[in-house]
């Protein structure tokens, strides 16, 4: 099948209408086992050592996969994705943007929506069809979101896989449903964790592999993956237009953070992570992050896809130390 790369969460339904096979390009870099070369060719062929290297990665996930048409999400993501546009056209890589109006104004959304569909040549019934397949499995997605948190029996890498994993649904929904399947029928068997403390994870996913682990090695577990969660439309909503008007990632940092606040509550969340990526413009968010979080927060920030390193693993050592101080 036609595959059809995209920077970050679109409309998926419109890619399966059309009968394509969805590719998120964060997560074949990511998940690649050259996605530190990757990085380093993106580098080779020009671009800078302060861009962010998720822009590289993708860049070079492109050449490296084939990928001849992608979808750039030019407003509500990484503001360097226009130029990653005009550099992939120069490789003979069909560019179709797509933008999330800044002020969620239903009627743009709707306009972006409907172009995209002109573009892949596909209506609303179809779409429609698609939206009520694609939510079997994000009610699915929800359950498991809800063993983290409420049955205490998913480990926070756990939640943020299966939920990352939305954007594209692994890029076969049949496919990725049978392993959601199998996967709950595991976890709905496990004993409850006890974990010493319940962190928040907000911000992009991490580019740092081992995060997860090493928390719960010092007895703390995320149980709220905050992007993750919206990549796979958590909020019950009337129709697609809405769907994407309350989803929270593309657009300003108080509506995410009325959702974050709601969460955190929720999920009984001692204390907040904070990831962000360098060189990206969110950075500058982690201000407004910590006057509106009541909770204590640790800020991490992430370059390439390495390991944790020693100097960010003392600092969150110190940060449970110091939840355990005042516990």
């Amino acid at each position: 099948m036609h595959r059809v790369g995209f920077t970050t969460t679109i409309p998926l339904e419109v890619i399966l209408a059309a009968g394509k096979t969805p590719i998120d390009l964060n997560n074949v870099f990511i998940t690649s086992p050259r996605s530190h070369q990757l990085i380093e060719e993106a580098e080779v062929d020009g671009f800078p050592r302060s861009i962010c290297g998720w822009i590289k990665g993708i860049y070079a996930a492109v050449l490296e996969s084939g990928i001849k048409e992608l979808v750039a999400v030019t407003e509500g993501d990484c503001s360097n994705t226009r130029a990653l546009m005009e550099v992939l056209s120069l490789k003979g890589v069909e560019t179709v943007p797509f933008a999330y109006p800044h002020d969620r104004d239903p009627e743009s959304l709707r306009f972006e929506i409907e172009k995209l569909m002109r573009h892949f040549n596909v209506g609303w019934d179809a779409v429609n069809l698609c939206r009520a397949r694609l939510g079997r499995i994000r009610r699915k997605i929800g359950e498991i979101d809800r063993l983290t948190w409420e049955e205490n029996r998913v480990t926070g890498q756990e939640n943020h896989y299966f939920q990352v994993c939305t954007s594209d649904m692994n890029s076969d929904p049949d496919r990725f449903e049978a392993e959601v399947d199998a996967f709950l029928a595991e976890a709905r068997q496990r004993q409850p964790r006890r974990d010493r403390f319940r962190l928040a994870y907000l911000g992009v996913p991490p580019i740092i592999d081992d995060l997860y682990p090493f928390l719960e090695e010092h007895g703390a577990r995320v149980v709220f993956n905050e992007t993750q969660r919206q990549f796979a439309m958590p909020f019950a909503t009337a129709d697609l237009v809405e769907q994407y008007r309350a989803y929270t990632y593309p657009y300003d940092i108080f509506h995410r953070l009325a959702d974050v606040l709601v969460e955190l509550e929720r999920r009984r969340v001692d204390a907040v992570i904070h990831y962000v990526q360098s060189f990206c413009f969110r950075q500058i968010e982690d201000m407004i992050v910590r006057q509106k979080i009541p909770l204590p927060v640790l800020t991490l920030e992430g370059d390439k896809p390495t390991p944790l390193d020693a100097r960010t693993k003392i600092r969150i050592e110190g940060f449970l130390e110091m939840l355990e101080a005042r516990a």
